[in-house]
């Protein structure tokens, strides 16, 4: 996992076969996986949430504020060649396979979601991806916060230009016109490479994930990838970097859904309709953007 290493490369040394080297490094992600997945590959609390808005609003400036959303492509050189044409990608080398994360500032990992063949683009990957089945479900934390005087229910993340207008995003501009619009596109994209930074960090790690995959099976990659994410959160619990405290939180508290089907279908509509609207998606933005732009003006009143 840390070097990279083949699976033979130590079969000398160790007096271990390449078949027993797999095997282990297969039980080992399972392990991985079944034991720390609830506690460092949950879904936020309110009190995590609190915590990660408070942080971000500290840092970047930028209130109520998840984290940053994007996808990374982890190439795939072992595929098999049937499949090659839903893999392959014209800028990659290799068939790579997507993974969809969220980070937040201190590069915790909050989702992740991988398997999503190359071809696919982040708004497919988006279309597929469970990030916001709580929301959709009424089950996700509500924490309140005030963007210019103007009061919103649920967070945001960060993303950038591929990502549809939901009110849960917030992108820049594609074309500043104006001191204020080129100070907040500035903003944005630079409290967006937290994710950036995560994956950065997340393949310096763990040298089988930064090289080309040489397994056969998906199911095999997605368990590596996952179990990579767990330790790499781990490592930054043990380095006390984390923004939140798992000490006494290891899941949330979901409240019980509707019993009724009727109901559970009206709750769904009513949150995807909350979520994909566009009016609310340009007013935080504008909001965002007066509220970084007050900053500055009260900054050079007092210089």
């Amino acid at each position: 996992m840390a070097y990279g290493s083949t699976p033979d490369a130590f079969d000398e040394y160790l007096q271990m076969s390449e078949h027993t080297a797999r095997d282990a490094l297969f039980f080992f992600n399972m392990c991985i996986m079944e034991l720390y997945m609830p506690k460092y590959l949950r879904k936020p609390t309110s009190e995590d949430v609190v915590k990660i808005q408070q942080k971000h609003n500290n840092v970047h400036g930028f209130p109520g504020m998840l984290g940053s959303i994007d996808c990374m492509h982890w190439e795939w050189k072992n595929c098999p060649v049937s499949w090659q044409g839903q893999y392959g990608r014209g800028d990659k080398k290799y068939p790579t396979i997507m993974l969809e994360a969220v980070a937040s500032q201190d590069l915790w990992i909050w989702h992740a979601f991988y398997g999503m063949a190359g071809a696919n683009n982040d708004i497919n990957v988006l279309d597929n991806s469970p990030l916001f089945d709580d929301l959709l479900d009424d089950l996700s934390p509500v924490v309140p916060y005030v963007v210019n005087g103007v009061e919103y229910r649920n967070g945001y993340y960060l993303a950038d230009g591929i990502y549809p207008e939901w009110a849960s995003f917030v992108k820049s501009f594609t074309v500043a016109t104006d001191p204020k619009h080129t100070y907040f596109k500035q903003r944005q994209e630079s409290a967006r490479k937290d994710v950036e930074r995560a994956f950065g960090v997340l393949q310096g790690r763990w040298g089988l994930i930064q090289q080309p995959a040489r397994a056969y099976e998906v199911n095999t990659l997605r368990r590596i990838m996952y179990a990579g994410i767990i330790m790499h959160n781990m490592i930054l619990e043990d380095q006390n970097m984390s923004v939140v405290d798992l000490k006494h939180v290891y899941s949330n508290p979901a409240r019980s859904m509707q019993t009724m089907w009727i109901d559970r279908c009206e709750t769904q509509r009513r949150k995807a309709k909350e979520l994909r609207d566009k009016d609310t998606h340009i007013s935080l933005q504008q909001n965002l953007m007066n509220h970084i732009w007050r900053e500055v003006e009260e900054a050079s009143e007092e210089d």
